[in-house]
C-alpha cells in the first residue's frame, strides 16, 4: 500500500473516549491493567439556577471501569470540576451524563461491552466480571442494569397472537424467552 495515508495518532479516538465527551490526558500502564487520566471535554460554566457564570473551584477525580482492551481492565480517572455562582452560591459539577450514570461505576462503554460479551458472544459472567467488576470491587453484575432493560423490550408486538405451548410473562421481570422443556 503505496498511498496509505495516516492520521496524527489519537488515543482518545483509539479507546473511544470522544464517544463519551472526555479527552486523555494521560496514561499508566501496568502489566495487569491500565489506567487512563481524563476530562470532560466541555465546559459547565452557567449556574442552573439564576444562570450567571460560576467560578471554577476545584477538580474531582471520578474512577469508571472503560472497555477492556487486550482482556486487561481498564480504568478512567475522569477529573471533574466544580463550579460554584458567585450569586447565589450554588455549587454544581460538570455534566458527565455523556460517560456514564450518576453514581455508575461503568462507563456506558464497559456497560455496553460487558452486555454485548453476554448476550451476543456468550461470554460468562464470572470473565466479565473479571476482567470489567474486580478491578473496581462492584458487588452486582455490570450488566444487571442494562440486563433488566432487555428484559423489559417486548420480543412480539402486543397485537400478535401467541404461540401455542409458548408461556406468557406474568411480570416485566421474568425472562422474554419460552422455557424449552422445564414446564412443559
Amino acid at each position: 500500500m503505496p498511498n496509505t495515508i495516516f492520521d496524527r495518532p489519537d488515543l482518545s479516538a483509539f479507546t473511544r473516549l470522544d464517544d463519551l465527551g472526555l479527552e486523555l490526558t494521560g496514561q499508566r500502564m501496568w502489566s495487569d491493567h491500565a489506567v487512563l487520566a481524563c476530562r470532560i471535554a466541555g465546559a459547565d460554566r452557567w449556574c442552573r439556577r439564576c444562570g450567571c457564570q460560576g467560578e471554577s473551584r476545584d477538580t474531582v477525580v471520578r474512577r469508571l471501569a472503560h472497555e477492556p482492551y487486550g482482556w486487561h481492565p481498564t480504568i478512567l480517572h475522569v477529573s471533574v470540576r466544580r463550579y460554584r455562582c458567585p450569586e447565589c452560591a450554588h455549587v454544581w459539577r460538570q455534566d458527565m451524563s455523556q460517560a456514564a450514570d450518576p453514581r455508575a461505576k461503568l462507563s456506558r462503554t464497559a456497560a455496553r461491552w460487558a452486555l454485548t460479551g453476554l448476550v451476543v458472544h456468550h461470554v460468562t459472567v464470572a470473565r466479565i466480571s473479571q476482567v470489567i467488576g474486580d478491578t473496581i470491587r462492584t458487588r452486582t453484575h455490570p450488566t444487571a442494569k442494562s440486563g433488566h432493560t432487555l428484559a423489559r423490550t417486548p420480543t412480539l408486538p402486543s397485537s400478535a397472537p401467541a404461540r401455542a405451548g409458548t408461556p406468557q410473562l406474568a411480570s416485566a421481570h421474568e425472562f422474554p424467552f419460552p422455557r424449552c422443556g422445564v414446564d412443559e
